[in-house]
């Protein structure tokens, strides 16, 4: 459908009026007409004609240029046209991208593997070498702006405190286990409710573990919270959590506090306190009571004690000739234990190994009755892991790049010190370290 255009309807007048005119003229110059019309006047009329000739031409070249504006607006028209449909396309690839990529936001991996050699000599046992390895990785996924939720796996067996494996055996694969599954929800400002086995959320003083293992993933629930210069965490994590085996859990809260003294000396500060309902309760895991009391009740082996714990830490940090150099103390009783209840670490420790080319030096000593702490949970690596031993550990590590450390780390004690023989116990680990 074609619209006649404002200017084709006034040409189309002027064209009636010209033609009428134009036969007007032509019977004028008919011999009978000729007559009657003066000379001015059938010049007038030529003149007349010629004008309306002028305008016709006019408004005919104007006609034609509205036709050919016209036909470049359609197909300007079109032109946008397409464009606009290449930008939808455009449109969804990016917003096809922005959602991929936000998935990958969401998600991410992180983990370390660690290849040790180890030394262990003890009395009365020949002397043991091994070749072991630790590789952990861990998916944290943010579900929420204020929930995240993380899945860690990690090599070695069941042991609660060590996901360690040993290599040999013929070249055989090697167990890989559940080490991390959680929650976190950050809802609450400056707090986090944390649920499911996750890592130990206590407050210790440079990587101490006199009372937990650095390997000890509580299964329960935990509460964080952080604000200024002050810190707070308590957990509630089970033993056994089926009542048909006689569930049993164990709660602890921690607080504690840092401050800048100086510009260069920073004090922190913890105290604390476990319960663990573990008296006529039978071995918890392995058989094995990890130096801990025992007695015998209607023919089974079992605790002797409850471990109701009163713990604190104390460390203070200095810059020295530019050299960070600290010193620190943990330590811990058993109010329910009749002896043999309390337990203490004293070190020093100069530099720091974090990033490339860093290192530290490291001396620490340790005492650790043998029902100061649950023996299950402590230490592995201390005169051969538990509780009832005393000695000295010597470290020291270098960064070979910001993040691949070596490290060699030398035990020289005793173990059974209150309830078994008092053995010699020396034990040397050299590692080699890589975090992702």
């Amino acid at each position: 459908m074609r619209l006649r255009t404002r200017y084709e309807d006034n040409g189309e007048k002027h064209m009636k009026k010209a033609l009428a005119v134009a036969i007007s003229g032509t019977l004028l110059g008919s011999s009978g007409a000729y007559a009657a019309v003066s000379d001015a006047d059938f010049a007038e009329l030529k003149a007349q004609m010629a004008a309306m000739a002028k305008r016709l031409s006019t408004l005919e070249a104007e006609n034609q240029q509205l036709k050919e504006s016209t036909s470049d607006s359609v197909q300007q028209l079109e032109g946008a046209r397409e464009e606009l449909s290449v930008v939808k396309g455009d449109l969804a690839m990016v917003k096809k991208q922005e959602e991929s990529s936000s998935w990958a936001e969401r998600v991410k991996w992180k983990g370390d593997f660690r290849y040790r050699y180890e030394e262990i000599k003890q009395d009365d046992k020949a002397k043991r070498d091994r070749d072991r390895i630790r590789a952990r990785a861990e998916l944290i996924a943010k579900v929420t702006d204020t929930t995240v939720v993380g899945l860690g796996l990690a090599t070695g067996g069941d042991d609660p405190v060590s996901t360690n494996q040993t290599l040999g055996g013929g070249g055989s694969t090697k167990d890989l286990r559940l080490d991390l599954a959680y929650f976190t929800w950050t809802g609450i400002e400056d707090t986090a409710l944390t649920a499911g086995k996750f890592k130990n959320p206590y407050y210790v003083e440079h990587k101490s573990q006199l009372i937990w293992d650095g390997d000890f993933r509580p299964e329960g629930a935990a509460l964080q919270w952080a604000a200024d210069n002050f810190f707070a965490n308590g957990t509630y994590s089970y033993i056994e959590s089926d009542s048909n085996t006689d569930d049993k859990a164990f709660w602890g809260l921690q607080v504690g506090a840092n401050f800048d003294l100086l510009d260069t000396v920073k004090l922190t500060a913890a105290v604390g306190y476990l319960d663990f309902p573990t008296q006529d309760l039978p071995s918890i895991y392995n058989d094995d009571f990890y130096g801990n009391s025992t007695v015998i009740v209607n023919g089974e082996e079992v605790y002797e004690y409850d471990y109701t714990l009163y713990h604190g830490s104390l460390g203070l940090g200095f810059e020295v000739f530019d050299m960070p150099l600290a010193v620190y103390g943990d330590y811990v009783q058993n109010d329910d234990a009749n002896e043999y209840d309390t337990g203490y670490i004293a070190g020093i420790q100069i530099g720091k190994a974090k990033g490339r080319g860093s290192w530290q030096l490291q001396y620490q000593y340790e005492q650790l009755d043998a029902n100061a702490t649950l023996g299950l949970v402590t230490d592995s690596d201390f005169m051969g892991g538990g509780t009832d031993a005393e000695g000295s550990k010597y470290s020291a590590a270098y960064m070979l790049d910001d993040n691949w450390s070596l490290a060699a780390t030398y035990y020289d004690g005793n173990t059974g010190v209150d309830l078994g023989n008092d053995d010699k116990y020396r034990r040397l680990q050299l590692d080699t370290y890589f975090k992702y």
